[in-house]
């Protein structure tokens, strides 16, 4: 065969390309390596598509795209339409998700010492939030669960301050003024265990089933950050919301292990400064809306009422403290939480 003929050179130049492109799909797990030679990542969110915590995802694939241009196809799949609320990190152990951004009550689920961040009046603000999960508490938490739960925090999003929103207006000072009101709360044992300690008797009920139950008066409360609140139209079966401020919510943005273990330092760094600046959009986002809700309830014709949240505060740690879920606490971290500034 001549050497120089034009078939010899096409092959000659075929295989120089297959060459050059073996160091990078040589990064590609096979599963998840698609035709066009981009990385398959799947997100899966409960949140609904005006939620601050819908759109950070497109932050995250607008910040990939931009750091590792056509490295990654990012599929964003909202409302809980890929999987349901609570099987996420199930999904992504099985490699059917790459993804998500569970709550902080998923994990206390598997990890029993998560269970300080269901606690009632333990972060004092989103502030406050962000320090405690950024610093060493927070990687020592991720550690156990990458360990326990097989995928790897990328970081904490704000979910909002959790306030009380009243079917009926009455006088709220203290934890005994909530005594006999149905408060919903979702299924867990954690999240009935906050609604009993705010002095309520905690009913639990699905969040698809609040707006209904509100208005026909199967519940007499509900708590929800106020962003919440207006997204579900539940100040329109409502007459008073009361700030008690019990909890400061977060949600874990998480990539399943299989996937982290496969990428390289650079492609693992984009994807945090991706996370970082998708978290950074939501928390604004969620502080600034916030704090304009007060006034718009008002205009809406709630009653909002502030109350002694220090008596709240002083009778839901006691409660924790006296609960089988402080036993589960490593020694020292709620001080250490506490001296966090």
């Amino acid at each position: 065969m001549n050497l120089c003929s034009p078939l010899r050179r096409r092959l000659v130049g075929a295989a120089g390309a297959a060459t050059a492109l073996a160091p990078w799909t040589a990064l590609l797990p096979a599963s998840l390596a698609r035709a066009q030679g981009k990385v398959q990542l799947r997100v899966s969110t409960p949140a609904v598509p005006d939620d601050w915590h819908a759109k950070m995802w497109t932050v995250f694939k607008d910040e990939l795209e931009k750091s590792a241009p056509a490295q990654f196809d990012v599929q964003i799949n909202l409302s809980g339409t890929l999987f349901k609320q609570g099987a996420e990190t199930a999904a992504m152990s099985r490699g059917n998700l790459e993804l998500a951004s569970p709550s902080v009550f998923d994990f206390a689920k598997l990890i029993p010492e998560f269970s300080i961040f269901t606690a009632g009046y333990v972060l004092r603000d989103p502030d406050h939030q962000q320090k405690v999960y950024n610093g060493p508490i927070g990687q020592e938490l991720y550690k156990l669960v990458s360990e326990k739960m097989d995928v790897t925090p990328l970081g904490a999003a704000y979910l909002g301050t959790r306030q009380l929103a009243l079917r009926e207006p009455r006088t709220v000072r203290t934890p005994a003024d909530l005594k006999g009101l149905k408060l919903r709360m979702p299924g867990s044992k954690e999240w009935l265990f906050l609604g009993e300690a705010l002095g309520a008797t905690a009913t639990p009920m699905g969040f698809g089933e609040v707006y209904l139950a509100l208005k026909t008066g199967t519940i007499d409360a509900q708590d929800n950050p106020l962003p919440t609140v207006r997204a579900a139209k539940f100040y329109e079966v409502c007459k008073q919301i009361v700030l008690t401020s019990h909890l400061v919510d977060a949600v874990l943005v998480v990539v399943s292990n299989k996937l982290w273990n496969s990428l390289n330092a650079m492609q693992r760094g984009h994807f945090q400064a991706a996370a970082q600046a998708a978290i950074r959009y939501n928390n604004e986002n969620r502080v600034k809306e916030e704090g304009q809700l007060v006034e718009f309830f008002k205009q809406q014709g709630l009653r909002v009422d502030t109350p002694d949240v220090e008596a709240f505060r002083k009778t839901v740690q006691q409660a924790y403290l006296n609960s089988e879920y402080a036993k589960t606490w490593p020694k020292g971290l709620l001080d250490r939480i506490n001296a966090t500034r």
